[in-house]
């Protein structure tokens, strides 16, 4: 496999003559906290992202490691994860942006509305796909009301 995806826990250093040796610098952890990952120690400065220099340790608990990298999941993303393009405005989705998904179309955060009133929709809301066209549920029933939609309830 390529890519791992590897936690980055807190540990406590152990007792001074047992000090761990840090893969970044080669230098012994003499700090009170120091990182494990990829099963290695790391000074919580030392273990950071090959991009854009973030500290992994502050960012989260996981990195990527593809291409004898060390990365954050926001550039793994960037370098290495899949584009593709919004179902309603048909701009380019970058890989490391959220995005909301209905069956098979992706959409931007801000473009995830109902394409009739634009009323915009949260996590959990309940939502109408008829056409690829994603309808709020007063919009949906109007429309059904007229016979121009059939039932396709998300």
């Amino acid at each position: 496999m390529l890519c791992l995806h590897a936690g980055v826990p807190m540990l406590s250093v152990q007792p001074k003559g047992k000090q761990k040796g840090c893969a970044g610098c080669n230098r012994k952890i003499k700090d009170r906290y120091l990182l494990k990952a990829l099963d290695k120690y790391w000074h919580e400065d030392c273990l950071k992202c090959a991009c854009c220099d973030c500290r992994l340790g502050e960012v989260g608990s996981t990195l990527y490691t593809k291409a004898n990298l060390i990365l954050c999941r926001r550039d793994y993303l960037r370098l290495f994860g899949t584009t593709g393009n919004c179902a309603a405005c048909s701009k380019l989705i970058p890989a490391f942006e959220m995005v909301m998904r209905a069956r098979d179309n992706v959409y931007h955060l801000d473009c995830f509305a109902c394409q009739l009133c634009n009323q915009r929709f949260c996590v959990g809301d309940k939502f109408f796909l008829k056409n690829n066209m994603i309808l709020c549920q007063m919009d949906y029933e109007e429309g059904q009301l007229n016979g121009s939609f059939e039932s396709q309830v998300q």
